[in-house]
């Protein structure tokens, strides 16, 4: 991958990999211990990704977990946390 793709496998980086067909991937990584290959079809719906600029897509942790469930990337956000008073009043 590093010769073909200019990529380092072991950066912690995900690299997707999808077909013509929307609703099927596959993801490489690198898990600490080995490489792992992760495929997937979905049933009744299809993948969206955003826009590939230089050759790279860049998602959230949280983005990419809802694009794996077939969730639309631009609606799915990281929850916020909510301030504790210090002092009630």
């Amino acid at each position: 991958m590093r010769e073909t793709m200019g990529a380092d496998l072991f950066s912690g980086a995900v690299y997707v990999f999808w077909a013509k067909q929307t609703d099927r991937i596959k993801l490489i990584f690198w898990d600490g211990t080995g490489v792992c290959l992760y495929a997937k079809r979905l049933e009744d719906c299809e993948f969206r990704w955003p826009k590939v600029q230089d050759g790279v897509m860049r998602l959230t942790t949280v983005q990419l977990s809802g694009v794996l469930e077939g969730l639309d990337w631009r609606r799915v956000h990281e929850a916020h946390r909510t301030r504790v008073p210090a002092q009630a009043g």
